[in-house]
């Protein structure tokens, strides 16, 4: 018998490959991709046509201490900027393996509000 955990992560790699299987990210709009751990979290643009990582944000680049939404809002802000100096407008978000609410909402949020648009 499996190890729960080992159970339980590999039915979010199907998750998060299904999300994946309707995305793909370009050059004009790469894919937004997001991580989120228990105490952190990561964004990327990522252009998958070309392989590369076009720009990357996390929470460790906050220099405030808050509560995990307001972090993860400004992590959204931090990537927006980012795109928005390499002339990036639209974006394609992948969420990965989670649910669209919380922390996840909060940086699509946060992204919008400088200026991507999902």
């Amino acid at each position: 018998m499996r190890n729960p955990v080992e159970k339980k992560r590999a039915h979010a790699r199907l998750r998060a490959a299904r999300t994946r299987a309707r995305l793909h990210g370009t050059a004009q709009a790469p894919r937004l991709s997001v991580k989120r751990s228990l105490k952190h979290i990561y964004a990327q643009l990522i252009d998958d046509d070309a392989g590369k990582t076009l720009a990357a944000a996390s929470d460790k680049d906050v220099q405030t201490k808050a509560a995990p939404l307001k972090v993860a809002r400004e992590v959204g802000t931090i990537i927006g900027t980012k795109a928005s100096a390499l002339g990036i407008t639209k974006t394609v978000f992948d969420r990965g393996s989670y649910r669209y609410h919380g922390r996840i909402a909060a940086l699509a949020d946060g992204a919008r509000e400088a200026g991507l648009s999902i």
